[in-house]
């Protein structure tokens, strides 16, 4: 074949159809949309900053609130969600885990198997009022563990579960396969393979489906409304049978139940919130990436 045969069959593009032409185009249509994706972000947390920020002070911080929530701090609210936030990781993490180990590690792959992981992913996309009723008549009522901090720990946990389930198989499926018939090959037990193989491995991604799960707990009104948020307690819960306050149901109290309530305060609730988000992310972020400079792959 010459030259001439080999342009006729494979001609060169010309004018702006290039496929160089095309790449800057798809390469500037992604910076676009990543810009048109970032810039409301940015623009709610400045906006957020400004209105919030002049309302953070020692006082607003750790003080109870009196005159109706009008004034004071919002230190219970605080406090009650970092308990509800620790409730919900003792119940639903190693519960979680061992849900996703048994699935990706020792679950035959049969219909019963499938059908158990299409739950799963049914049950992350249920609105968060359900879960909130279904705590209300379970652990409130049949169970009378009463409006605490015990039954919005429980309704969070199992809300929060298939988040952690889904995103902890895939994390322990994305080790390569090699690493196990190498460490049984050399008499390891398949339980030892994955706890000191696979697991550490798979550590990343764990923490990022455990933190996800988390993130979305401290962040939920709906389902600590039915099962243990209270409106107003100007003291700490003393045990986890007691009903607490805490941030997210604070928000939407001064927001919408209290008059006169002023805009400074409800925004600096707000950004206390994302600060305390932000903080989970950041410690996420920091195990993850230790975790990944001890990786193998």
């Amino acid at each position: 074949m010459n030259h001439n045969d080999f342009n006729k069959l494979y001609p060169r593009r010309t004018g702006l159809l290039t496929p160089r032409n095309m790449e800057k185009a798809g390469y500037a249509g992604l910076t676009v949309l990543t810009i048109l994706t970032v810039l409301p972000i940015i623009a709610v947390v400045i906006y957020i900053l400004v209105q919030g920020a002049p309302a953070i002070s020692p006082s607003f911080i750790f003080d109870m609130p009196r005159d109706g929530m009008r004034a004071g701090g919002i230190w219970p609210a605080i406090v009650g969600t970092i308990y509800l936030t620790v409730g919900t990781a003792i119940f639903s993490v190693p519960l979680g885990i061992g849900a996703a180990i048994y699935l990706a590690e020792y679950a035959p792959d049969n219909r019963v198997t499938q059908m158990i992981r299409i739950a799963i992913i049914n049950l992350s996309g249920i609105p968060s009022v359900v879960y909130g009723l279904f705590g209300l008549g379970l652990f409130v009522l049949f169970l009378k563990f009463g409006s605490s901090i015990l039954a919005a720990s429980l309704t969070l946990s199992i809300m929060t579960l298939p988040v952690i389930i889904s995103t902890t198989e895939e994390a322990l499926r994305a080790v390569p396969h090699a690493f196990r018939v190498v460490s049984i090959s050399l008499g390891a037990t398949r339980w030892e393979t994955i706890r000191r193989i696979v697991l550490p491995q798979a550590l990343p991604g764990i923490v990022t489906g455990v933190i996800l799960g988390l993130e979305r707990a401290a962040g939920e009104t709906a389902p600590i409304l039915f099962t243990g948020a209270a409106f107003f307690l100007p003291r700490l819960p003393q045990s986890p049978l007691d009903p607490t306050m805490a941030l997210p149901y604070h928000l939407f109290v001064i927001s919408t139940q209290v008059p006169g309530m002023p805009v400074q305060i409800q925004y600096g609730t707000v950004l206390v919130l994302l600060v305390f988000v932000l903080g989970m992310n950041l410690i996420a972020t920091w195990i993850r990436s230790r975790a990944r400079a001890r990786r193998q792959w």
